[in-house]
């Protein structure tokens, strides 16, 4: 789930933290300087080793989340356990490559990473990871020797590809029979869709050979990066450490925006290629670039050398090709379905800032029949919610934030779609800003409290949307499922608590817990910056992210080497009711069965999750009171559900699914896996023909394209007729579309 952000009473924090830093920083400083451990060597590897800056970036870690997390939580031998458990098991989840010996041998460092942690010492976790990384390339050699062995697809054998709950193996013999069915499997898979022997060697000899080169391309920041995700979500699940990169990628993400060239990159077999072109960026207004061309080199400025990217990993190629809006940069291009060989064609941009329209808010208009009348409802789409906040802290009055959106989509519904309701979907959101929630809240419900905040000095505080002008006071519904969460569920409790609208879906993610954003390199004034960026300045990697080396130093344009961000759990938010949606989450009012696994997915899942508890309420005003409208709307549907072959066929898959949940295993004789396949196949087919001759359609012949139609369309369709049902009884409510008002669009 995504972090929640509030511009909160932190100015203070951040003061005491900026002090905090300062006094340590000198110590930490001498003390990084300092050899650690020693770190046995790994053979047949390049061993990637920490930096400095990663050890001091441990050590300040662990002082904030023993001062600052809500739980203030004490490091010790407990936690560390739990932190070791976790790397392992981020590492190797089902148990393919490390062995028993290996475990006995990190066994000594179960209770002692609290102690390394606090004095930056990274070096078992570092060397645990060298060994993974050893033993990963050893079971790519052996796959790779096995493809070509003649298999015997008519053996009564099984693929066990869940091993988390089994035992070590206890021998590489062990192992390696464990990855001789798995070839075997990927090669009875391949056979199954129809293509040849010979291929099938190929396409999977290519498949383990870019996977090992791949592995080729881990470096430090990787390794610390799974490692400080082991340790903080061993704490609590929603305090991250972001490495500089991940910290960029997540801050666009919040912004909805970036800066380069307006293109999606991928990588394939070692080349860096355009997977698609954005609308309205520098690639797309050039009409030179397309989806396919191959990038080989990039320049920086008019005048700058190219350097060569072929085998570089995505991430860092993506970091030469992006950059601040307004500058130049140069590529070298081979266009689609031109060879290597080819001469490269070389193509000037300037870099432009890109909206990422595709993860905004979106509409669309759905129109219903109901007793011969047609009802058009506005269904408006929130992946998540974000602001620009650099853009808005710059003063830029046009600065994206999903409230500025959803405003001007409500205007479109109202005053030129002319629809007579709004849904707000919300469904797989998992939150974001929550400011956006609150400020999303006023324009349905008015001036008035959305969410109480209690911070980590137990402090609770009301913040209100201050702006009495109401954007759509029409019938109002909002869409939930398992996957909306934080900030989601903040609107969706504030909604459903006025009595404003009626929320459909499934029981929310339960995540009532606040995050502060804090950049580690912020905490430190110039001087120190400075100090250490002279300390780290004859660091190889510093110089240069370009190399794919074990060890990469992410630094700025002024060669201060960047030490990340962490997202810090500092509080809890509670619903105007007094309620916390922490553990329980929002509760719909009208319920579906879930899509996704309850027992799976969802904060009371998670053990090192917040509890839940309750403050005093708000004092708000409901806007109606739709307790008997509610119990009708549950009463409609339910009558609707009983004659549904949709409902009935959802009901159905969920049981097959959980049922699914439990399979560890899989047949690795051909005839028997093609049977079970082709039994899935025709009961699907079997199904959907079944919903197609309901509703008067032609049925799909076997091999057909079959068009979409999913559980999610079916819950979308029934979302619509409970609003068409909910329009009909509110009308005594006076709600209507007729006599809501614009706010400004600078609210």
């Amino acid at each position: 789930m995504d972090n929640d952000f509030i511009r909160m009473d932190f100015k203070t924090v951040r003061e005491m933290l900026k002090r905090i830093f300062a006094i340590t920083f000198t110590a930490a400083v001498l003390a990084c300087t300092a050899s650690p451990r020693a770190q046995k060597p790994v053979d047949g590897i390049p061993n990637i080793k920490p930096d400095e800056q990663q050890s001091l970036v441990t050590k300040e870690v662990v002082s904030l989340l023993e001062s600052y997390n809500y739980k203030k939580p004490k490091l010790n031998d407990s936690i560390s356990s739990i932190i070791f458990d976790r790397y392992l098991k981020a590492l190797d989840p089902s148990r393919y490559y490390f062995l028993e010996s290996d475990i006995k041998e990190f066994e000594s460092n179960r209770n002692s990473l609290d102690d390394d942690f606090r004095i930056g010492d990274l070096s078992a976790p570092f060397y645990i990871f060298n060994v993974y990384l050893k033993r990963y390339n050893e079971r790519i050699d052996y796959s790779i020797s096995q493809i070509k062995n003649k298999y015997d697809f008519n053996q009564n054998d099984t693929y066990v590809y869940d091993r988390e709950k089994l035992p070590w193996a206890k021998s590489t013999s062990e192992l390696n029979d464990i990855w001789k069915k798995r070839v075997k499997y990927e090669l009875i898979n391949l056979k199954i869709a129809g293509t040849e022997e010979a291929k099938n060697i190929e396409n999977l000899t290519k498949r383990y050979t870019n996977l090992k080169s791949q592995a080729a391309k881990f470096n430090n920041q990787d390794v610390f990066q799974i490692l400080m995700d082991s340790f903080t979500e061993a704490i609590d699940p929603h305090t991250n450490y972001f490495n500089p990169r991940n910290a960029e990628a997540f801050n666009q993400e919040m912004s909805r925006s970036l800066e380069g060239i307006g293109a999606v990159l991928q990588s394939e077999n070692e080349i860096t290629k355009i997977a698609s072109v954005m609308p309205g960026g520098p690639a797309f207004k050039s009409k030179k670039l397309n989806a396919g061309d191959k990038i080989i080199a990039v320049a920086q400025g008019v005048d700058g050398e190219f350097e060569d990217i072929v085998g570089w990993r995505i991430d860092n190629a993506v970091s030469k090709i992006k950059g601040p809006k307004g500058t130049t940069v140069r590529l070298k291009v081979i266009p689609v379905g031109q060879e290597l060989s080819s001469k490269p064609q070389i193509i000037t941009l300037v870099r432009e800032k890109i909206i990422l329209a595709d993860q905004s808010a979106k509409k669309v208009v759905k129109t219903v029949e109901n007793d011969g009348k047609p009802y058009k409802i506005g269904v408006i789409k929130i992946p998540a919610f974000y602001a620009d906040f650099k853009a808005a802290n710059a003063g830029d009055p046009n600065y994206k934030s999903t409230t500025r959106d959803v405003r001007l989509l409500i205007d479109t519904l109202k005053n030129l779609d002319k629809v007579d309701a709004i849904v707000v979907d919300l469904r797989a959101n998992g939150g974001g800003s929550l400011n956006e929630a609150i400020e999303l809240s006023g324009l349905f419900i008015g001036k008035g409290p959305v969410v109480q905040v209690k911070d980590y000095r137990n402090s609770v505080k009301v913040y209100k949307d201050e702006d009495s002008a109401i954007t759509w006071d029409g019938p109002l519904g909002v869409m939930i499922d398992r996957l909306s969460a934080s900030a989601s569920e903040i609107f969706a409790g504030a909604i459903q608590d006025y009595g404003r609208g009626v929320v459909m879906g499934t029981q929310s993610y339960g995540k009532g817990t606040v995050q502060s954003s804090i950049d580690l390199n912020s905490l430190m004034n110039s001087g120190m910056l400075q100090k250490l960026a002279a300390l780290f300045k004859k660091n190889e990697a510093a110089k240069t992210e370009s190399k794919n080396s074990p060890t990469v130093t992410i630094v700025d344009k002024n060669g201060i080497p960047q030490l990340g961000q962490i997202n810090l759990t500092m509080a809890k938010f509670y619903r105007v009711s007094g309620n916390s949606t922490q553990h329980k989450g929002v509760i719909p009012d009208i319920n579906f069965p879930s899509i996704y696994p309850l027992d799976k997915i969802g904060e009371d899942t998670e053990p090192s999750a917040l509890p839940f508890d309750v403050v005093n309420p708000s004092t708000y005003t409901t806007v109606y009171d739709l307790n008997a409208i509610k119990a009708n709307l549950i009463k409609l549907h339910e009558k609707r559900m009983a004659k549904s072959l949709d409902y009935k066929i959802l009901k159905e898959d969920i049981a097959e699914g959980k049922k699914r949940e439990n399979e560890t295993s899989v047949t690795l004789n051909e005839v028997k896996l093609k049977a079970e396949r082709d039994a899935l196949e025709t009961k699907s087919l079997a199904r959907l023909n079944q919903v197609r001759a309901e509703k008067g359609l032609a049925p799909i012949k076997k091999g057909e394209k079959t068009p979409k139609q999913d559980a999610f369309d079916f819950i979308e369709d029934e979302s619509m007729n409970i609003m068409v049902d909910f329009m009909k009884q509110t009308e005594s409510l006076k709600l209507s579309k007729n006599t809501s008002k614009s706010a400004p669009l600078n609210k």
